[in-house]
């Protein structure tokens, strides 16, 4: 292990290299959330940034009492990778574009069979926002077509294929759980095995649920729009609260290190990462979702405006393609504004959380067409 684990206090720990920037309200920010009653140890991730009063990149560890509010309201977000079948020699941006027209709005008469199967396969009940299953929603979520671009250990990803990364959560469903907790409880949290507390599990429980739903249907309606098929590899919720046999471990923008395979995504315009984790205890079972900002959203405009066009935003280095016409969007989530996404990974290999499997560019990333965010 190398120097990238730093002791802040008794309760409080950062994972972050020399490299690693991390503003200073986030670290406060992280330091304040360990003050909850109840709280008994918080792990900062190097992709930490400073959230709506609570951090981003981050696990946290309390007994006797969870807070829902930590978890917040998109509750579920997490990424999903898929394998496509089509050969990447065949999956030029531009093509790839032309197919994207139709993959924004509500699923059609055609997907109601299966959203009903799969609904029924996963427990879910009816809440009244399935209409928006299947889309991405606005803010960082986006769906994006990858290349393998370097394998660390062979035999899981066919290099040849295009890969599809899918980043959403539970869009209006996840933001109502939320909404009725903070009515009757403000932020306050909630003392475990109440009636309260079981009432706001099992809504979180379906919230969850609904969100792996909503990022399976807009992998398949994508694959579909392309005219290829695929499985899917791996697909992690980074947006969560769980009970553990030491206590109620609250991950925010933190992906699980014990389901397998994780894909740490970059910007836009950077890597993304496939890593193995090592189920260290050192990081709560938890790892960074991805580059965390650098930025903050409604600053980036400001920032960038004077250097670049809306058209040079479009592409990137990699002579990848952005769909995004959402221009106060294409904006905030424009590369600069994150972190470069390789300081992230250094700093977990470094901490020796992860192994490398497999480093990915970007091919084609959608955001939004501009009518549906």
């Amino acid at each position: 292990m190398g120097n990238s684990v730093q002791t802040l206090s008794d309760k409080v720990s950062l994972i972050a290299s020399p490299r690693t920037w991390v503003e200073g309200l986030a670290i406060e920010q992280l330091q304040k959330t360990a003050e909850l009653p109840g709280m008994v140890r918080v792990v900062g991730m190097p992709d930490l940034h400073p959230g709506r009063g609570y951090p981003v990149g981050a696990a946290f560890l309390s007994i006797e009492r969870f807070y829902p509010a930590l978890v917040g309201n998109d509750i579920g977000c997490g990424m999903a990778l898929w394998q496509c079948d089509l050969p990447l020699a065949k999956a030029k941006p531009d093509k790839l574009a032309r197919r994207l027209g139709a993959v924004e709005g509500p699923l059609d008469e055609s997907w109601h069979s299966l959203v009903a199967e799969r609904k029924a396969a996963l427990g879910i009940s009816e809440h009244g926002y399935d209409g928006a299953l299947g889309t991405i929603g606005g803010g960082n979520h986006f769906a994006e077509f990858q290349a393998v671009e370097r394998l660390y250990q062979k035999d899981l990803l066919d290099p040849k294929q295009l890969l599809l990364l899918v980043h959403s959560g539970s869009r209006g469903l996840g933001q109502a759980v939320l909404q009725q907790h903070l009515a009757a409880f403000g932020h306050q949290g909630l003392i475990a095995n109440t009636e309260e507390a079981s009432l706001y599990l099992a809504r979180h429980n379906q919230a969850l649920r609904w969100a792996e739903l909503n990022r399976e249907l807009i992998a398949r309606r994508f694959i579909d729009a392309i005219g290829s098929s695929g499985h899917c590899l791996l697909d992690v919720n980074h947006n969560l609260v769980s009970e553990t046999s030491d206590g109620w471990l609250h991950r925010k923008g933190a992906t699980p290190s014990t389901q397998g395979l994780v894909v740490i995504p970059g910007s836009r315009g950077d890597h993304s990462y496939l890593v193995r984790p090592t189920q260290s205890e050192l990081g709560l079972h938890s790892l960074a979702h991805g580059a965390g900002r650098k930025w903050q959203r409604g600053d980036c405009k400001s920032r960038l405006s004077h250097k670049y066009r809306r058209e040079d935003l479009l592409r990137t280095a990699f002579g990848s393609q952005v769909i995004c016409n959402d221009k106060t969007l294409l904006f905030d989530e424009a590369p600069q504004a994150y972190k470069p996404c390789h300081t992230v990974i250094e700093a977990l290999l470094d901490a020796g959380l992860v192994e490398l499997v497999a480093r990915l560019k970007p091919v084609l990333t959608f955001k939004t067409q501009g009518e549906c965010c």
